[in-house]
């Protein structure tokens, strides 16, 4: 089987790409999130999962850019009900036509390693995605290895970041200051 695993950050795929070396399922891991900013903070999040890429010996595909102005221009309430459901549907949307395009099997997602995410949400977005482009959807549910896989970041010197990614989370975290200030330092 030839899977198409989308990566949030090299963290989250920590779990998830080990579980599935075990499993042996051969997978390329794919990293489009355009939701994540400030840009410094996408750059570093693609680097270091590049890093966990280079740890399981996979290929990283690289798509996208950091879009904060799209984001934060962005009425998500109206057709999506909240900024989680829009993030999710705009990379689930790619990640799936994506592995459609080219020749993969399925797909799935870091996303559901996080006990921090709408893990449901996440899952049906997948599956309505895979039906919309005919391609399969790999469900599993990674969270049980949560902590495993942060250690397994520790372990290798990974970033580990303390918001999810997009501006708004951003915004409302505690370590906002803190985040602004390493990168400027």
């Amino acid at each position: 089987m030839s899977m198409l695993l989308h990566a949030c950050c090299g963290p989250c795929s920590m779990y998830p790409q080990s579980f599935l070396q075990d499993e042996g399922i051969t997978y390329d891991m794919l990293w489009f999130n355009p939701n994540i900013h400030p840009e410094f903070e996408w750059n570093r999040r693609h680097e270091n999962l590049q890093k966990a890429a280079d740890h399981f010996g996979v290929r990283l595909i690289s798509e996208g850019e950091c879009m904060e102005d799209y984001w934060r221009g962005k009425t998500y309430l109206d057709e999506f009900g909240s900024r989680c459901a829009m993030c999710y549907d705009v990379r689930m949307d790619f990640a799936a036509r994506y592995a459609a395009e080219n020749g993969y099997d399925s797909f799935t997602t870091t996303l559901l390693v996080s006990p921090y995410q709408n893990h449901d949400l996440i899952a049906e977005v997948c599956r309505n995605k895979a039906d919309k482009y005919g391609v399969g959807f790999s469900y599993f549910d990674f969270r049980p290895g949560f902590r495993q896989g942060q250690n397994m970041a520790r372990d290798i010197g990974l970033y580990r970041q303390k918001y999810c990614g997009c501006i708004f989370s951003l915004e409302e975290s505690d370590f906002k200051d803190k985040i602004i200030r390493s990168f400027n330092s």
